[in-house]
Parts: C-alpha cells; sequence; structure tokens
C-alpha cells in the first residue's frame, strides 16, 4: 500500500511539473512574432481618405473602437466616440472573461511607432508583444494589400485625439493561455487586389469586412465544417437576454440569398444610407443586430456588387436560421 501510494506521489509530482513546465513554456515562447516592421507611413490626404472608407465602411474597425447608442437600431455609433474604445463584452454576453475595445485615437497610440501599429493590425500583439483577443480579426487584416494598410494606419494617426483609459482584456483560463498561440509571426506586404477580376476583388473585400467570421457557426472557436458563410452564429445583445443569429448568405434558394439580384444585395444595404433610417429607436426587448448596417451602407456600391459576384460562386448550404430569440436560448 505504501508503495502504490508512493507510485502515486511521484505520478502527480510529475504531472504537476509538466504542467507547470508548459505553462512557462506557453508564457516564455508565445506569442511568436516577428519585431515590427521599420517602417514609416507617408499621411497623404489620399490614403487618409482611403483609409476613412475602409475603417468606417468595409473592415468597420471603428464600429468596435467606438461607443455605441444601445437604443438604437444595429447600435450605431455615438457621435464624437470615433477611436475611443471603452465598450466592454463579458460573461453575460457569452464571452470567456472581460473583453475590452483599445483606445485607437493619437492619444492613446502616440507612442506606438507604425511598425507597432501594423503588427498589431495583422498580427495581432499590442505594443508590448502581448497577445490580443481574436474578435480583433487580425487573421483577416493580415491578407490586407499593403497600400489599404497603410491607408487605415493614415487614417487612425489622423483621428481626433480622445483621452480615455482603457482596461485590460482579462480572459478565463485556459484560454488566457491559448490566446497567446493564435497571433501570426509576420505580415508579408501583398499588392493590390485587380478590381477588373470582380470575382477575387469580392472575396478579398469578403475577407477583410470579416463576413466569414460571423456568417459561419462556430464550435469553440473552430467553424463547423461544411456551414461556410450559412449562418446561424449565435449573438447575446446588449440587454444579456435576446439572441440574434447571423443570416445565411450562401446562394441557396432556400434559406440563403441565391433567389436575391444583385440589386436587392446591394440595396439591402444602402437600405440604411440615409438619416431616417440610420437612427431607428429599439426598445430593450425589440428586435436588434449587431450586424453594422449603417456601417456597411457606406461601402461603395462597386464593392458591394463585388461581394455579391464572389458569393455566388460558393457552395450554398441549406441552413434555415431562427434570426432570434428573447429568452436567452443559445444553441448548442
Amino acid at each position: 500500500m505504501k508503495k502504490l501510494l508512493k507510485n502515486l506521489g511521484i505520478i502527480v509530482g510529475i504531472v504537476i511539473l509538466v504542467a507547470i513546465g508548459g505553462y512557462v513554456y506557453l508564457n516564455i515562447a508565445f506569442p511568436k512574432t516577428d519585431p515590427p516592421m521599420n517602417v514609416t507611413v507617408q499621411e497623404t490626404g489620399l490614403r487618409i481618405e482611403r483609409g476613412e472608407y475602409l475603417a468606417n465602411h468595409v473592415t468597420t474597425c471603428m464600429d468596435c473602437h467606438s461607443e455605441h447608442d444601445t437604443k438604437l437600431f444595429s447600435y450605431v455609433v455615438k457621435p464624437g466616440t470615433l477611436g475611443k474604445g471603452g465598450d466592454r463584452l463579458d460573461e453575460s454576453m457569452g464571452f470567456p472573461g472581460k473583453v475590452y475595445f483599445k483606445n485607437i485615437t493619437p492619444a492613446a497610440l502616440g507612442k506606438w511607432s507604425d511598425g507597432e501599429l501594423i503588427r498589431a493590425i495583422t498580427c495581432g500583439v499590442n505594443k508590448d508583444g502581448k497577445a490580443l483577443f481574436p474578435i480583433m480579426p487580425y487573421l483577416n487584416y493580415n491578407k490586407l494589400s499593403q497600400e489599404d494598410l497603410y491607408s487605415i494606419v493614415a487614417y487612425v494617426r489622423s483621428l481626433k485625439p480622445i483621452e480615455k483609459v482603457v482596461p485590460e482584456t482579462e480572459l478565463n483560463f485556459p484560454l488566457s493561455l491559448i490566446v497567446k498561440t493564435i497571433p501570426l509571426e509576420k505580415y508579408t506586404p501583398n499588392n493590390p487586389v485587380d478590381k477588373s477580376d470582380v470575382v477575387k476583388y469580392g472575396k478579398y473585400l469578403v475577407t477583410i469586412a470579416s463576413c466569414f467570421n460571423c456568417h459561419t457557426r462556430m464550435n469553440k472557436g473552430e467553424p463547423l465544417p461544411g456551414m461556410d458563410f450559412a449562418g446561424g452564429e449565435e449573438f447575446i445583445l446588449f440587454n444579456g437576454h435576446s439572441v440574434v443569429r447571423s443570416a445565411n448568405i450562401t446562394p441557396d434558394n432556400q434559406t440563403g440569398i441565391g433567389s436575391w439580384t444583385k440589386e436587392v444585395f446591394i440595396s439591402r444595404f444602402k437600405y440604411y444610407d440615409s438619416d431616417s433610417t440610420r437612427y431607428v429607436p429599439v426598445g430593450p426587448d425589440e428586435f436588434n443586430t449587431v450586424m453594422p448596417w449603417t456601417m456597411f451602407a457606406g461601402m461603395k456600391e462597386e464593392d458591394l456588387g463585388a461581394i455579391y459576384e464572389y458569393l455566388r460562386t460558393i457552395k450554398p448550404v441549406n441552413n434555415l436560421v431562427q434570426r432570434w430569440s428573447t429568452d436567452g436560448t443559445v444553441k448548442e
């Protein structure tokens, strides 16, 4: 009996040592990213204009890094808060901890080099080399063309400085360790996509707009096989109990957008491009959505058309989505 207990003690000791070793290794070895690029982005008027368009209407950086009016449809960004950050997502909304959106105005990023900002956007680590929670879609932004990336950097630098200290994100274990392994090693500058290749250009826009992330059902952060763009991913709204589900945007005729014409697709977005449809009051228990319609509404018709053409090429998936429920029911 004593020998058995001794052996058990040895085994437990080994397990503890392995666990400690693994913990130390993850903290020392990750994230594995290259040093920031030694680059200075020239802030031209054309770049700032392009960056403003991308950050507000395509990559929608400003949607996450600003404050929202939770009493309006699509949680419209509050005027005067662009880049201020501060919104929090926590367990009440299904998040594994407390996730804060950072202040990205010059008041907070003034000491960051352009290389550090580029690394954060495309690789997922901050100025100090700490991993960012991948709700920041750096895996997609890593595909940005160099000129589009530089344009976003130039625009962010041009934002009105807003003094606001945002708390650090606090993730629950073990995600607090896993997140360290997700950042990418480096950003390889990409060439612009030829707009004349409409499908390829549409794929590029779909990628940097992170459509896949929201319109694909996930299981513990991994997409369900065969369900690309088929919708059904669930989001708990700010009231803490209503659940909205993303739409099926595959070209399935019954449950997706297969029967939509390009004109219908474009008009669905452009509907929200006016003051009468942009600022629509919504009660706390009425239907709302995390889809940033009022930001995507500013996308150029040419770009929306390219997105449509690309979506027509993906595999149709028959998946009927119940768009929302009010009892906090989240499907497994």
